[in-house]
């Protein structure tokens, strides 16, 4: 009898080996599938322009250092100008979401108004209205001000708390905060700005962190906002200096924007290695998590 059972035992132990050998082999070959375009970016960042798309080698023959080079020296502007308005327009970006949002985030969360309910409707449709509807009327907005070819209208409506993804997000994670903290430091003569400040805030941190990511990558990478509203080279932003990059040298300037475009991804990796663990924690405890 315990033959039969050390049996079933090491058949069982088999099968849940071969099925952790089957699903590492996997994870290996989609991890490969996946990384394949940025390896093909990098490699390719490193060839001359003429053979990129017909040689399809993974190590080049001959290492073309120059596209770096070429690809720095920009256009009419170094490149080092747009990787500058690009960091300067995210970071101001990050600083107004999380700033606004976690203001109006508290409010809806934890303050009793007038229209509460209804003006939580509406801040939640505005995610289901399409950028481009309200393209025309701000444009029109922000030129009457004179604003256009500046910062501004790319940077100022962080401020004013317009994203509704990121003040949903902070109101689901203000939720799940004890509200017998609230009531404890309300008794000590708190009011609701103190609670905010003293108690709230420190405690979002997972979701300060997820909204300071999502907004410096999504901002970062933005190509048509700063296509519509900057239109001085010296304003120009990444996205925007890849594409001058191709269109001012054609088929000769392959080389220098794809080294160009695998250098631009380092800002976004880095940003993300950094905060990952405070990320996920963020998403898995805001009800976002799939």
């Amino acid at each position: 009898m315990s033959t039969d059972a050390a049996d079933i035992n090491q058949q069982a132990a088999r099968k849940k080996t071969r099925s952790r050998l089957f699903m590492h082999a996997f994870l290996i070959v989609f991890g490969i599938i996946m990384l394949y375009p940025l390896v093909w970016l990098a490699v390719s960042s490193l060839k001359p322009s003429s053979i990129i798309f017909s040689d399809t080698s993974i190590i080049p023959r001959h290492f073309e250092w120059e596209n770096y080079a070429r690809g720095w020296e920009g256009v009419a502007a170094p490149f080092k100008t747009f990787f500058w308005n690009s960091f300067v327009i995210s970071i101001l970006a990050v600083i107004g979401n999380v700033m606004s949002c976690s203001f109006v985030a508290y409010a809806f969360a934890r303050l009793n108004f007038s229209f509460k309910k209804p003006l939580f409707a509406l801040m939640l449709m505005t995610i289901m209205l399409p950028v481009h509807a309200s393209l025309i009327p701000q444009y029109i907005l922000f030129n009457a001000f004179g604003w256009i070819n500046t910062i501004l209208p790319i940077v100022t409506p962080k401020f004013l708390a317009v994203e509704a993804f990121f003040i949903f997000l902070m109101i689901q994670f203000i939720r799940g905060i004890p509200r017998e903290l609230d009531e404890a430091a309300a008794i000590d003569g708190a009011g609701p700005i103190r609670i905010f400040f003293s108690i709230i805030l420190p405690l979002m941190t997972p979701a300060l962190v997820t909204t300071a990511v999502f907004s410096f990558l999504w901002t970062y990478e933005d190509f048509l906002t700063p296509l519509i509203y900057l239109t001085s080279i010296e304003n120009y932003v990444v996205p925007q200096g890849l594409r001058l990059l191709q269109a001012a040298r054609g088929s000769s300037s392959w080389g220098p924007m794809l080294a160009m475009s695998l250098l631009s991804l380092g800002p976004m990796f880095i940003v993300f290695f950094i905060f990952q663990r405070k990320l996920i924690d963020g998403i898995a405890t805001t009800g976002l998590k799939g």
